[in-house]
């Protein structure tokens, strides 16, 4: 089931894709795609649902984050080797969290704002992972019980805020329109395995990343745990899960983004993101 939310910013309803990859409108079953929504108990009703029984929604709707009313927003940095070493940092020995500020987050294809006096804006595709059930103390063994499903997220870091400063990686992580979510949620029953999904990334037709899940430092099931230890996870919280190598730090010559590049991301069975980068005003 391909979940999503669609319609002007702040005013987003939900929805749901049916098997002709048209939406259908979910306002009369649901108030919005949240923790209250992904519940189990309620993913299951959803599951039940014939999309074309649902009212069709014509035309081609701007969409929103697959997500509505993210409480947090974690990410887990350096999780493929590979990255690791283009990064020219040590490849972890337990993952690294660090969090975006959930202002960050926007529509898969909302434009790509970059900020005043950014210099280093830069790309990641990384998988997401949506909480459906409350998770804390989790074994690795039951970690995915608590996933409600997956998305694709463009983790765009600043380069020169994130790691030529003092302080955090957070505030080269959180610039507004950083944190593009969907198109849509999709559950988990829809995803056989979260360690096998081919993803890639291109700017202006460009592939600079191409990469798999399986790659891994940290497997999906792994982070859930790892973070249930520190904190509790509940419905709705986003993990972005880290990226594989081709991010223009890691370019020689370093390449980054700027206004009027067009950044097309996609995760095979999660669907793509198309972004125009335009400059703060």
């Amino acid at each position: 089931m391909k979940l999503l939310r669609y319609g002007l910013k702040g005013q987003e309803k939900p929805g749901m894709l049916d098997n002709d990859n048209q939406i259908r409108d979910l306002s009369g079953i649901v108030t919005d795609i949240d923790g209250r929504t992904l519940a189990p108990d309620i993913l299951v009703k959803l599951l039940a649902i014939d999309p074309a029984s649902l009212p069709l929604v014509e035309g081609q709707p701007r969409l929103g984050p697959c997500v509505a009313g993210v409480g947090k927003f974690m990410c887990i940095g350096l999780n493929y080797s590979d990255h690791a070493a283009e990064s020219g940092m040590k490849v972890p020995d337990e993952p690294v969290l660090f969090m975006k500020a959930t202002s960050a987050i926007s529509g898969p294809n909302d434009d790509i704002v970059i900020p005043r006096g950014s210099k280093k804006t830069d790309w990641e595709i990384e998988l997401g992972v949506v909480i459906g059930k409350t998770a804390k103390y989790v074994p690795v063994e039951k970690a995915l019980g608590h996933v409600a499903g997956y998305c694709v997220v463009n983790d765009l870091s600043e380069r020169a805020f994130q790691l030529e400063t003092s302080g955090q990686w957070v505030k080269g992580k959180s610039c507004d329109s950083f944190g593009p979510l969907g198109p849509w949620l999709v559950t988990k029953d829809e995803i056989n395995d979260p360690q096998n999904l081919g993803m890639w990334l291109e700017v202006n037709d460009h592939r600079y990343q191409n990469g798999n899940s399986k790659t891994m430092v940290f497997g999906v099931a792994e982070i859930v745990s790892y973070l249930s230890r520190f904190m509790s996870l509940q419905p709705g919280d986003v993990i972005s899960t880290g990226t594989p190598p081709g991010v223009g730090l890691g370019l020689s010559p370093q390449v980054y983004l700027k206004p009027g590049d067009v950044v097309r991301l996609g995760i095979a069975g999660l669907g793509e993101q198309r972004q125009l980068c335009v400059a703060e005003q």
